[in-house]
């Protein structure tokens, strides 16, 4: 054990280079750096005038010189010849810059001298070039995404990922005792929700799904006595892409057992307040709480964005009293007059026109919402029910199935459930929902009421979870934080496309290796599935 601490301790200092054929990395050289002889690997960024090659690597940029001595000859013919984006390991001096030719690089201090030079690999020519200011088509970038990756955004969003992950885990095992357990990817068909991928199976008309989210095993963890789960989870929804959603997004899913609503969301801020990049500033807890029914009547929308105020405003008594003819305007559906005065249902109209006004003030020059500033907010007592779009008379979950009530709205679960709101809370940054979660209902019997009395659905669907709720299960709740939005937002980015390695296309496609891809009839026969294809006549054709 002894041994394995000492090692693990100088593999430590020596930093990231341990294990490599490097010494250094590119970006770490600097002035304390000069007479020290070093190895570097990387990337042939460009080439200067046969006098230097600017080196890269994940860490930065490193000035290496071309030798111009006869008896150099032919290190000067191998690096002379390269063409960009090669691969390379360079041997060499590190000497201070000549005196006028620093720069603002964090290596711009120094160079280094070739001794030796080993080309690992030649590359083509690229269809763009691997630097910040060429813009690339969101296309071009997902076909050849290993190239985009090599940016120096790309690299630093990805590196930021990783170390928020990093510190989440940290403060989640070592501070508050979680324990990190993996749930299965391949599930059942559950009511409710979004629309799940589905897998076939070898058994002839039997198919997994594959889950939304890790919700029911996250309960069931709470049944089983796990008390405190984690788990930075993959989840999938059968939808198209936008810049804030993909069809397989990652989540860090948390449940615990015997907590309220206060304790999730105290614990959601302390975890956020640990992670948070250093050189993106502090954040202040606790952070600001909200109603649903105050964020729908001042913002006209349940995620408000709190970096600018114009508040909407309903003057509509002042006018109905002092102006006969506007009360009479205001009767009536539709109409111009809804402008300025407008009933409850219209109000996400305006939320929608409050944040157009913003982005045309902002074209126009007039700061609004700063880009460097983080505006947390908590929205709670949402409804817990909402009429179906095309079944009016019909409820949804407004969250999922599985939130509470209220206490002191509980009563009304089986007497007006419309009227019921939820324990149910969405953490909202910048304007963004990047989490939600709920305190769950614990009880079989009032989940079989939402199940099959309100919301109209096969109980047997979800037996497994009803049975695990009569063997004694604790009272519990959770929240669900989008990884992939809240980095985004951290790193400024229009698309959570940016802050995900292999992202998916707007369509929903991956274009760098075509798929979804065709499946041959004969890979199809163990499934017991064949594919019809639509005829120009619309009957269909196998």
């Amino acid at each position: 054990l002894h041994h394995c601490i000492l090692y693990l301790y100088f593999a430590l200092l020596s930093g990231p280079s341990s294990f490599s054929l490097r010494s250094h990395t590119c970006g770490e050289l600097r002035s304390h750096h000069v007479g020290h002889r070093v190895i570097l690997c990387g990337w042939a960024q460009y080439l200067r005038q046969d006098l230097f090659v600017i080196l890269r690597d994940f860490s930065g940029l490193t000035q290496v010189l071309i030798p111009q001595e006869e008896s150099a000859s032919h290190l000067k013919a191998v690096l002379s010849e390269l063409t960009a984006e090669s691969v390379i390991k360079v041997t060499g001096t590190v000497r201070r810059r000549p005196a006028g030719q620093e720069n603002k690089m964090p290596t711009g201090e120094i160079e280094v001298i070739t001794e030796d030079v080993e080309v690992f690999n030649v590359c083509c020519k690229l269809p763009f070039e691997i630097k910040d200011f060429v813009k690339k088509s969101e296309s071009l970038r997902m076909q050849y995404r290993y190239l985009d990756l090599r940016s120096s955004q790309m690299q630093k969003n990805l590196r930021l990922r990783s170390q928020l992950v990093m510190k989440m885990r940290e403060y989640l095992c070592n501070v508050q005792g979680f324990v990190d357990v993996e749930t299965p990817t391949l599930f059942k068909r559950t009511p409710g929700g979004a629309k799940e991928f589905v897998v076939p199976s070898r058994e002839p008309g039997l198919f997994f799904s594959l889950p939304q989210s890790p919700q029911q095993f996250k309960q069931l963890l709470m049944v089983a006595g796990i008390d405190r789960y984690f788990q930075v989870a993959r989840c999938y929804r059968d939808e198209g892409s936008k810049p804030d959603r993909q069809p397989e997004f990652t989540q860090v899913d948390i449940e615990m057992s015997f907590v309220d609503q206060t304790g999730i969301m105290s614990l959601v801020e302390g975890m956020l307040q640990h992670s948070w990049p250093a050189e993106k500033g502090s954040i202040k807890v606790p952070f600001q709480t909200m109603t649903y029914e105050v964020a729908m009547r001042d913002y006209g929308v349940d995620k408000p964005d709190l970096r600018f105020n114009m508040k909407l405003i309903d003057i509509t008594e002042i006018f109905t009293v002092e102006v006969e003819f506007l009360r009479s305007a205001l009767s009536q559906p539709g109409g111009s007059i809804q402008a300025i005065c407008v009933p409850s249902g219209a109000r996400p109209l305006l939320g929608k026109l409050r944040l157009r006004c913003a982005e045309l003030l902002e074209s126009c020059g007039v700061s609004l919402r700063d880009p460097s500033a983080f505006h947390f907010l908590w929205v709670v007592d949402f409804p817990l029910f909402l009429p179906k779009e095309d079944e009016p008379e019909q409820l949804e979950s407004a969250h999922h199935p599985f939130t509470a009530a209220l206490l002191e709205d509980a009563h009304l679960l089986y007497t007006e459930p419309h009227k019921v709101r939820g324990q149910h809370y969405d953490l909202v940054l910048n304007g963004c929902e990047i989490g939600g979660g709920s305190i769950r209902i614990h009880k079989a019997s009032e989940q079989l009421h939402v199940l099959k009395n309100i919301l109209k659905e096969d109980p047997s669907l979800l037996s497994h979870l009803l049975e695990a709720l009569d063997s004694g299960a604790p009272p519990h709740g959770g929240i669900a934080l989008g990884l992939d939005r809240l980095t985004s937002i951290i790193v400024g980015a229009d698309s959570i496309r940016d802050v995900i390695a292999f992202p998916k296309s707007f369509r929903g496609r991956d274009i760098m290796s075509r798929a979804p891809d065709t499946v041959s009839e004969e890979e199809l026969k163990p499934y017991h599935i064949s594919v019809r294809w639509p005829t120009e006549g619309g009957e269909e054709g196998k």
